[in-house]
């Protein structure tokens, strides 16, 4: 092999690895163990991009750097299957999306082997297979069989709820469940019969039905989460999204809002995601007040962080989709309100919230009562309230809360000061806490926290109110109206009562599959895809549920199911469980940290509540890495010309040109292959196109910009794999920058890697293909270069630095080819340290230097010897009166003052010192000598 072949190495060791399971694992109790995940990908047409493997090669890396530790490390990876891409396919073309999907799937796998990532595949899951969300529906129906005791602030089996209530009743039950669960003694209870029992328990279980405000896509014909929808449409399509009232299940991940919080602190995760995530809950500490109404016997609740502040209430506000607002509005104001709902509609929730400086609102004609005040106070309506946060009516205040303020000027309702140092209310709200209150009734005179324990106790006292914990999140809607996605295991059936209420199927009956089903759209009537199913009855005759499950569902416990995933009987064994514990470092995009990354933690600590699992939290640590960029290159059109011409970037200004995207993978640093654009441009004649050159090259210009088709900037790894090997691509992405940056694409940096590896080619094989390695004992200067080496790169994957490794081997190879290196002693251990890098090289090399087939991967990490960097001399420059004169070596444990002699007697200082005696000889240590004269 005199030239490295990256194509014939890469595919024979490939091919070894699956054919030898080499990174398949089991449980190994006499080793510890490592759990490294990735983020399973979505499995798209598209295939992935060069901007996709980054974090799958660092996790690739930890994985094969702990197993040369000496730790049983689990690496496995799958794909998140489910998901409305491959529906909306579906109902363009007619294929069934199982088809695309499994032909998505095997390019990806083929992908991610072809650039040698060390996954245990014979644990490959996905969640479209019913094997799979069969115990995803297990876990559903376990939620479904458990609620929230706040007593033992855990999730508990639902026959602890019967028995309470069957001894106490609700006496001292504290649960989390709807707001209009009724009271009632035990007395009540043990006379119901247990249809009625069944149906009070719906009112606490874990996950219910209730009516729901949500994102509404009818041309998708489905429900969207928040992070489907940008800027008020669909973020596939495009398509319009309105707010809509909706019968779903929903899941009380709010019951767990505390936990999500406090939590976060037993985690090694960074502190901004932290942030993300706390803010999304939002806990915040106030208190609920109701108000009554001037003509109804309804009253309005509403939460308030700031109660101190009720006496400066001057207008209501309630969500347009508030339950009340249809029996509030007069008729005089019957037009207003509804034109203003319809146009709030087609807002998204962000859009409703983030839109400050807009201001609009209708005025629904009807008045409440300032409980404290007494005063008659307007109701109103606006976006910026939603029904799902807090009760879905604010309390407006414009002298404290700028909101308020503005929407108090535009409408010219009143600005009340509660606050003697309050300032310009007739510019901005001041909502300063200094200060005493006046305007304010019982509290004129009292500061902040006087009046706000005052008022709570008057609350509770009148029973008009209470002191409150709030949270910005709400339960999670857990219905869509989709095919492609798991069925929910329930079905609905009359009941003794005349109702129709949801019941389980048994464990035994799943997985319930997805039928077969004529098209993958709604019905006519407007059911989910899944009424089109004919026949599909539970045992023949009672109706299945048709929503089916988020794509939420299956990535919020897939981490388990690695750990034992052909168990036919259990989610996974609790032996497996016990041993692999929780993930030890999970990789992947801060996009997921208010959707994947909260739920995933709500189900897991659901299932710990349980006993199912038994850890809190199911990742200790987690790298987010960042986004590698597209980077565009462009050329540039002449206007006007007869001819179709194109300028170079360097000879634009003096052109009257447009800048068009060219693809760049026929742009190589930064230089059009012109022969190819001519070739591949179906825009342009080739045999009637110019170009005005710069040095005989066309120069394109250069944007970095998101990797996107429509921008001929995405480069496909296979491409670059082809050209220059996985090995190169591996390394190139680590050098590129700190993994949790984000970075432009350039290959014109990757021809150095590229070299680095013919490089490390030469170590064992000249250019004839002959083996040049010998087995002479190492050098000091050697074994020098060589632990160093170890020290640094062992430190820099400790801490996550990839690319300094990358930094740190380039360094090695040079210092051992600067000095003819050529020892297979040095050459050994630097390929294992490479070798979580780049292995395919460092497999071959390995055999080559003389080992068995495949084993540098089951090698131990090379031992740093700190003895063998311990430096015996030092060089010391010599300053006279300030100036460097000279330098002498002098071995570092020798006296001060025996330096000191010695150099006052050698012949370069004598010259310099010009026969004078020194006033002063200063020797500092490993550092410098000062002579002063």
């Amino acid at each position: 092999m005199a030239e490295y072949n990256h194509s014939i190495v890469e595919k024979k060791w490939q091919k070894f690895w699956e054919e030898n399971e080499t990174f398949k694992v089991e449980v190994d109790t006499s080793k510890p163990k490592y759990y490294v995940l990735d983020m399973f990908p979505y499995p798209s047409g598209a295939g992935l991009h060069v901007g996709h493997p980054l974090g799958y090669i660092a996790s690739d890396i930890i994985a094969r750097y702990k197993k040369l530790k000496g730790f049983n490390v689990l690496h496995p990876m799958g794909f998140d299957s489910f998901g409305l891409p491959a529906e909306q396919y579906a109902i363009q073309t007619g294929q069934h999306p199982a088809k695309t999907t499994e032909a998505n799937i095997t390019r990806y796998i083929s992908q991610m082997k072809n650039i040698g990532f060390g996954y245990d595949w014979s644990r490959e899951v996905r969640t479209s297979e019913p094997d799979f969300y069969k115990w995803t529906q297990w876990i559903f129906q376990e939620l479904f069989n458990s609620w929230y005791n706040q007593t033992t602030n855990k999730a508990e089996k639902i026959e602890t709820l019967y028995a309470h209530l069957a001894e106490f009743g609700t006496q001292n039950l504290k649960a989390i469940c709807d707001e209009d669960v009724e009271e009632i003694t035990s007395e009540d209870w043990n006379a119901l019969n247990e249809d009625s029992k069944y149906e009070v328990s719906l009112k606490y279980r874990l996950t219910y039905l209730a009516n729901a405000t949500v994102n509404w896509c009818a041309e998708l014909g489905s429900v969207l989460s928040n992070d489907e929808v940008k800027d008020g449409v669909s973020e596939r399509g495009g398509y319009a999204v309105e707010q809509k009232m909706m019968r779903q299940w929903m899941m009380r991940i709010t019951a767990y809002a505390d936990r999500l919080i406090n939590d976060l602190d037993l985690v090694d995760w960074t502190e901004s995601l932290k942030e993300q995530q706390k803010n999304w809950i939002g806990r915040s500490i106030g208190a609920e007040v109701s108000f009554d109404l001037e003509y109804h016997p309804e009253k309005i609740k509403v939460y308030t962080t700031r109660i101190d502040t009720i006496y400066g209430v001057s207008f209501m506000v309630l969500a347009p989709e508030h339950e009340l607002v249809s029996k509030l509005t007069t008729d005089t104001q019957k037009t207003d309100i509804e034109n203003y709902i319809q146009a709030v509609k087609l807002k998204s929730e962000l859009d409703r919230t983030s839109e400050t400086k807009v201001v609009s609102g209708a005025f629904t004609g009807s008045y409440c009562i300032n409980p404290f005040s007494g005063e008659k106070i307007q109701i109103w309506i606006a976006d910026y309230v939603l029904a799902g946060y807090g009760t879905g009516a604010v309390m407006g205040v414009p002298s404290g809360d700028q909101r308020d303020w503005n929407f108090a000027k535009h409408f010219d309702l009143p600005i009340v000061q509660i606050l003697d140092s309050q300032k310009f209310m007739a510019d901005q709200a001041d909502n300063t806490k200094e200060g005493k209150y006046i305007n304010s009734g019982i509290i004129d005179g009292l500061t902040y926290k006087q009046a706000t324990n005052l008022l709570i106790s008057e609350m509770e006292k009148r029973k008009i109110g209470k002191g409150k914990i709030n949270f910005r999140l709400r339960d999670a809607v857990f219905g869509r109206q989709r095919y492609w996605g798991e069925p929910v295991p329930m079905y609905f059936d009359t009941n003794s009562n005349g109702n129709l209420v949801p019941q389980l199927m048994n464990l035994s009956e799943l997985p319930l599959e997805l039928p077969p089903i004529d098209e993958y759209k709604p019905t006519t009537t407007g059911e989910p895809p899944l009424g089109r199913a004919a026949g599909w009855k539970y045992k023949g005759k009672y109706a299945y549920e048709l929503s089916t499950m988020p794509g939420w569902a299956g990535s919020s416990w897939y981490f388990y199911r690695y750990m034992d995933p052909k168990n036919e009987t259990e989610f996974a064994a609790k032996d497996k469980i016990d041993y692999w514990q929780n993930v030890d470092l999970y990789v992947g995009g801060t996009e997921h940290a208010t959707g994947h990354l909260l739920y995933s933690r709500f189900w897991n600590k659901f299932m710990f509540d349980r006993g199912f699992v038994p850890q809190t939290e199911y990742a200790k640590k987690l790298i987010n890495q960042g986004m590698i960029q597209g980077r565009s290159n462009f050329v540039y059109r002449l206007k006007n010309a007869e001819k179709t011409t194109f300028v170079s970037h360097g000879l634009k200004t003096n052109y009257d040109v447009t800048p068009l995207h060219v693809d760049v993978n026929i742009v190589q640093n930064d230089v059009l292959d012109v022969e190819k654009f001519k070739q591949t441009r179906f825009d342009i004649d080739p045999e009637n196109v110019e170009f005005i050159l710069e040095d005989g090259k066309y120069h394109c210009g250069v944007e970095v910009e998101k990797m996107s088709k429509n921008k001929f900037n995405v480069v496909s790894p296979d491409d670059v794999v082809e050209r220059y090997g996985a090995d190169t691509l591996r390394l190139y992405e680590m050098f590129l920058g700190p993994l949790e940056d984000a970075k432009p694409w350039n290959t014109n940096g990757i021809d150095g890697v590229f070299r680095f590896i013919r490089k490390i080619n030469r170590l064992i094989c000249d250019e004839n293909g002959t083996l040049v390695f010998n087995n002479l004992e190492p050098t000091a200067d050697e074994l020098k270069i060589l632990h160093k080496t170890i020290k640094k790169v062992q430190d820099e994957i400790d801490r996550y630095s990839f690319n300094t490794v990358v930094s740190t081997l380039m360094i090695c190879l040079n210092e051992l080819n600067a000095i003819k290196c050529n020892k297979k002693a040095i050459i050994e251990p630097f390929l294992i340290l490479l070798s979580p890098y780049a292995p395919h090289i460092a497999e071959e090399l390995w055999e080559k230097l003389g080992h068995e087939s495949g084993t540098i991967s089951s090698q131990a990490f090379p031992v740093f010897n700190p003895a063998f960097i311990v430096e015996n001399d030092f060089e010391y420059p010599i300053q006279i009166n300030g100036k460097v004169r000279a330098t002498i070596n002098f071995a570092v444990d020798k006296n001060p003052k025996e330096i000191e002699t010695e150099v006052l007697a050698n012949e370069v200082i004598l010259k310099w010192l010009e026969g004078n005696s020194p006033k002063k000889v200063i020797v500092v240590p490993k550092r410098i000598i000062n002579i002063v004269i």
